[in-house]
């Protein structure tokens, strides 16, 4: 099993002053101590669940632009992008360009959105859910093509482009990897079985459930649903002084018997680089042998 790193909290003792060089910190101790994902919010606003909306948050793409000057191994991505936060030719090229500055290692996560507060406040478009799902899958076939040979026009229903020119193409062939957030059964896993390359889906109790439904996608979309990578979030947490190594390690196992092959969270105790260095020595080779 593989695990990834999800960086949700920004407010760190340093402050912005010192956010730049504490992210870059991370990043690299991450990196080095074997994550194999390295992820961002794609939120303006901080999220109710981790803080309050004024706490501090970076835009995620420049910030993963960032991070990747400063790791060399691990995939970036966001975990994960609302869908109406870009125009899919925006999007496509914002991804592409991670690619090849990163030397092949973006990943695009996405999904339908959800956080109206921050898109009322900024004045983001926030059309209804049905319509934020038929964008996701318009979204999805205009990177596809704009990430393929064919540079000619796209007409979609919310979306009408003449030439969908993308040079450089992304360094990774071919293309980068789609993940779609969510355990929606009839939408968004739907999805991941027709487009994606992965899919991520929260620890709760219906977890085999949901696999088993995106099984019944592949059967219907004529999918490898063992050539889908499934990634689930669970929090990284091993305690203040790795008290509760032992008690993630059980539940990393739990999870991969159940048919995952990643996990993506944060660690609360972050940005304390001795934790992340406690990841390298007794959890990422435990793991790794499952």
């Amino acid at each position: 099993m593989r695990l990834g790193l999800q960086i949700p909290n920004l407010t760190w003792p340093n402050g912005p002053a010192g956010l730049g060089a504490d992210l870059a910190e991370v990043a690299r101790t991450a990196d080095r101590a074997g994550f194999d994902y390295l992820a961002l919010m794609d939120h303006f606003f901080q999220i109710r669940t981790v803080g309050p909306a004024e706490a501090e948050m970076l835009e995620a793409y420049t910030t993963l632009g960032f991070l990747a000057a400063h790791t060399e191994r691990a995939t970036l991505l966001t975990l994960i992008t609302g869908v109406h936060h870009r125009p899919p030719g925006l999007l496509a090229k914002t991804v592409t360009t991670l690619d090849v500055v990163s030397g092949g290692r973006a990943m695009l996560g996405i999904g339908a959105g959800w956080n109206e507060e921050e898109s009322r406040g900024l004045g983001f478009p926030f059309p209804p859910l049905a319509e934020r799902f038929e964008l996701l899958e318009e979204t999805l076939r205009y990177v596809l093509q704009m990430w393929s040979a064919d540079d000619g026009a796209f007409h979609g229903r919310h979306v009408r482009a003449e030439r969908l020119l993308n040079s450089p193409q992304p360094l990774t062939r071919p293309h980068p990897p789609i993940m779609i957030g969510g355990g929606g059964e009839k939408k968004t896993l739907r999805l991941v079985a027709k487009y994606a390359q992965a899919c991520n889906l929260f620890n709760t109790p219906e977890l085999a459930h949901k696999l088993d439904v995106l099984r019944e996608h592949c059967e219907r979309e004529g999918r490898d649903y063992d050539g889908i990578t499934k990634t689930v979030y669970q929090l990284m947490d091993i305690g203040e002084n790795g008290e509760k190594t032992g008690e993630l390690i059980d539940e990393l196992r739990r999870l991969r018997d159940l048919g995952f092959d990643v996990a993506i969270g944060a660690v609360p105790q972050l940005p304390r680089l001795d934790v992340l260095e406690r990841f390298a020595t007794d959890v990422i080779p435990v793991v790794r042998q499952f």
